[in-house]
Order: C-alpha cells, then structure tokens, then sequence
C-alpha cells in the first residue's frame, strides 16, 4: 500500500503487487472541495516488467493508464473525463526490505478530453512510496 501519481497529475493512494519479474498496481484518488458539483475521482492501473533488478532496486519497463472525473472549473455541473496512457520507466529503489521509494519517467498521452502530450519525468518524494506486507 502507499501513494503514487502518473506524469499527468493523476493519481492518489495505491496498492502495489510484486511478482518477481513484474510488479502491477492500480491507485484511487478523490477529492471535494467542499461545493456543488466539486468532486474530482481518479482511478488507475500501471504494469512493469523488471528488466533488470539487484538486491535492493529494481528497473522496469511498461506504463500506467488513469481515468479521472474531475470539475473543469467552469461551471459546476461541468465535468471532465479524461483518460492518459503513460509508456515509461521506473526505478524503484528500497529503503528497507519491504519499503520502496519510485521514479518514473516516460511519455503522456492524454486522450478523450485530455489534450496534448508531455514528456516529463517526476522527482522521487512524488512520484511513489509504497509499504510491502510480506
């Protein structure tokens, strides 16, 4: 369990699954400012083969696809529905044997009401932590 955000600013509390080879997730985020008709969700899911891994870190390769219901700011029964596809990378490095610290880097895709593209990476506080129960 822990938090993580896509490149795009989606994102929230997160569970995150290790197989080994591969670790997948998904995360949920929420938010209300309070008003009418405020409420912002996002929701998402991402998957990464480990190409390469050492004792304490590990290198993976593969993406993240959220969706988010979010108040575009205009009007209040206004709602944005837009959907990002995120190829990249990460690198997770853990602190202790059951925490992990993430990095991600890739490419943005937004697609349905989300406009445009960016290539960006995030710094490590933001972009993940995550707690490992084994």
């Amino acid at each position: 369990v822990g938090g993580e955000y896509q490149l795009n600013g989606l994102g929230g509390m997160s569970a995150s699954y290790d197989m080994g080879e591969f670790h997948l997730g998904g995360f949920f985020g929420f938010a209300d400012g309070g008003g009418d008709d405020d409420t912002d969700v996002a929701l998402g899911a991402r998957f990464y083969y480990h190409v390469h891994s050492s004792a304490m870190a590990d290198f993976g390769v593969g993406g993240s696809v959220g969706l988010g219901f979010l108040d575009d700011g205009v009007a209040a029964t206004d709602k944005e529905t837009v959907l990002y596809i995120e190829p990249g990378v990460q690198a997770r490095a853990f602190v202790a044997s059951n925490v992990a610290l993430s990095f991600t880097a890739g490419l943005s895709i937004g697609v349905a009401d989300a406009n445009g593209v960016l290539v960006g990476a995030q710094p490590t506080g933001i972009a993940g932590f995550h707690y490992y129960f084994f």
